[in-house]
């Protein structure tokens, strides 16, 4: 494409001396022209109109659907279901993995303290004949009873905090009636037998 054209002044030997070298288009080779990137082969697009056509739904991919379409309202609400019990299981079986290991590395005196605990129950319950309420309140307050003499520190701890809900328990009970009584017993037309209208 070019022709390298070299000119020296002196002979070969003096290197020391600067020459030029011209660069300039060979006269016989033919003017192309430059080529576009879209004219490359690599990047040209086929020409060619293509159509999708959706083939006809069959008897089995019809019913398919249907039953898809049926079992749609289930399926959510089994997967509702699913996201809201998952981490309630997860801590249950993580709290069922604590406890196994907390028994196996058990401290000395845990199980004679489990089993005294355990036996009142059992003597609770046999007080409790005929009574469903004393069936109800004596079991368990054997236990605690039980429980309270080998862990009194967390028994009073236990008895505080409850202590502390049945009072507000109550209290809101105590404001919920007084709003009802206010509301179904102290209206204007119930004034009949108040003591001012005598």
């Amino acid at each position: 494409m070019f022709k390298v054209i070299q000119r020296t002044v002196g002979p070969a030997s003096l290197s020391l001396l600067t020459f030029k070298v011209y660069a300039s288009q060979k006269k016989d080779s033919a003017h192309k022209t430059s080529v576009k990137v879209n004219e490359l082969s690599l990047y040209t697009v086929p020409e060619g109109q293509s159509k999708y056509v959706e083939e006809p739904r069959t008897q089995l991919e019809e019913s398919i659907s249907h039953l898809r379409q049926y079992c749609k309202p289930y399926t959510s609400w089994c997967q509702e279901m699913y996201s809201q019990t998952e981490p309630k299981m997860q801590s249950l079986v993580h709290w069922g993995l604590d406890s196994y290991e907390y028994l196996q590395n058990a401290p000395p005196g845990f199980f004679p303290r489990l089993g005294v605990i355990g036996f009142a129950g059992i003597v609770g319950l046999l007080l409790a004949r005929g009574s469903k309420i004393r069936k109800l309140v004596y079991p368990p307050g054997f236990m605690g009873l039980a429980a309270s003499l080998y862990y009194p520190q967390q028994a009073i701890v236990f008895v505080q905090v409850s202590g502390e809900k049945l009072y507000d328990w109550g209290l809101r009970g105590y404001i919920v009636i007084e709003d009802l009584w206010k509301e179904n017993f102290q209206k204007p037309g119930n004034v009949k037998n108040s003591p001012g209208n005598k």
